[in-house]
């Protein structure tokens, strides 16, 4: 009865694309979404919204952000394989906070399909949502806290 609880439970994580398993997770940083599918392939791909990584994301650093989750996060993990595929759909914010919505989705789909890595995901920080935001603007002041200059007279 136990066991298949479980089986039942795995299954709800994982849907079906085209007869292949893919588990999906949604990353998010300031106004960016990222919607992050991954399955394990025989050749590894990264696509952002139809793009290759590369083309999407111009800089160095934020390809580097982008592969976090994949490259340090499953080091000495033979069992589940490095060749994967991942498509990731992002909208809103720019492209520094869509790369790091990208980062969070990615590891938690790996969390997703493999519960091991989520120790070493959490302790290098990758599944941990960013609650940093643009600070609305009250009434009455400039921006957000910026008052008008105060005069005596």
């Amino acid at each position: 009865m136990d066991k298949d609880k479980k089986t039942i439970k795995e299954k709800s994580k994982l849907a079906r694309a085209g007869g292949e398993v893919y588990v999906e997770a949604i990353g998010r940083r300031k106004t960016s979404t990222a919607r992050v599918r991954i399955w394990q392939a025989t050749k590894s791909s990264f696509i952002v919204n139809g793009r290759d990584t590369k083309e999407y994301f111009r800089t160095e650093e934020q390809r580097r952000l982008v592969s976090d989750p994949v490259i340090k996060g499953l080091v000495g993990q033979e069992k589940t394989g490095n060749k994967w595929t991942i498509e990731a759909k992002v909208s809103g914010g720019g492209i520094h906070s869509q790369a790091e919505a990208v980062r969070h989705g990615l590891a938690r789909a790996l969390v997703s399909f493999d519960i091991e890595l989520r120790h070493k995901l959490k302790t290098l920080g990758f599944l941990k949502r960013d609650p940093r935001a643009k600070e609305r603007r009250k009434f009455g002041l400039k921006k957000a806290r910026k008052a008008p200059q105060w005069s005596k007279r």
